[in-house]
């Protein structure tokens, strides 16, 4: 089963991990997957939006983050447990519980810098492979949150993850970072990449003929193979970010069209997985 999934755009503040969480919570809540969340960006936004201030600290204290499962496995080349690492019982959505998080770290950066220096590359992208590897049989999808740009570890995601999305805002600047992506895309077609599974348009002001026009131009590229449903920008899904002090039920946190939407995405992520398992499969028959 091809489930790993990079979830990136080259350019920052187009919601990306706003909506890893919501499709995360979703594809528990409303489809009863198994979830796990690796976060590759040294932000940590997606593991405040999952844990706790208090708790992120104690595992990034306790050396039980993304960065010290790569420092092990890539600069000390020692062979490690991600099991360790993957966090159960994250999310304050009450029907969630199968949502998993490998929590980032600021540090991140630091080790990219280490693994450039030392010219560790070839080590870093075998250690990411093998880490999804482990992975896809544990979990029923896996969505890597990538940061903006693309730095040496995200290009290792990218090219050993079986899909990537690419979300989007529905403007110019936005629309043109797809473009840089599918030219690094173009670049070493021999080193392998991940199968775009789709552009999906997030953040869509649904009353602006500006946002309109533009959605309309990504649809008509064929190559962005654009989510039909797009995820409107909405105070609810602003608000969703912001882990609750207690747990809460899945309608209440994505109410009336904010869910409609995350859960159609979701059923179309889902769609789009089997068909490329099943296009997959037949290649190798």
């Amino acid at each position: 089963m091809r489930n790993t999934i990079a979830v990136m755009n080259t350019k920052g503040g187009v919601g990306k991990s706003t909506l890893v969480l919501a499709v995360a919570e979703t594809l528990s809540a409303k489809f009863g997957k198994k979830v796990l969340v690796i976060d590759s960006d040294a932000q940590a936004s997606v593991s405040l939006m999952l844990l706790s201030a208090g708790n992120l600290n104690r595992l990034q204290l306790d050396g039980l983050t993304i960065v010290d499962l790569l420092v092990a496995s890539v600069l000390n080349n020692v062979a490690i447990d991600w099991t360790r690492f993957a966090v159960a019982g994250v999310s304050d959505v009450e029907e969630a519980r199968t949502v998993y998080l490998i929590p980032s770290d600021m540090q991140l950066t630091l080790f990219e810098r280490e693994v450039a220096k030392e010219r560790l590359l070839a080590r870093m992208r075998a250690s990411v492979g093998a880490l999804l590897a482990d992975v896809r049989e544990m979990f029923d999808v896996i969505l890597i949150d990538c940061p903006p740009g693309l730095s040496v570890l995200t290009e290792s995601w990218l090219r050993e993850a079986d899909f990537h999305i690419s979300p989007t805002k529905p403007d110019h600047i936005a629309t043109y970072a797809l473009e840089v992506l599918g030219h690094f895309k173009g670049l070493n077609p021999e080193m392998g990449f991940a199968e775009n599974l789709g552009v999906l348009i997030n953040m869509k002001q649904m009353q602006s003929t500006i946002d309109a026009d533009h959605h309309r131009r990504l649809m008509e590229n064929k190559d962005n193979r654009c989510f039909a449903q797009a995820v409107p920008h909405t105070a609810t899904l602003q608000h969703a970010s912001h882990l609750g002090p207690v747990e809460r039920s899945y309608d209440i946190k994505y109410p009336g069209e904010s869910g409609n939407a995350v859960q159609a995405v979701c059923q179309e992520l889902l769609n789009r997985l089997a068909l490329g398992n099943t296009a997959s499969s037949a290649k190798l028959v």
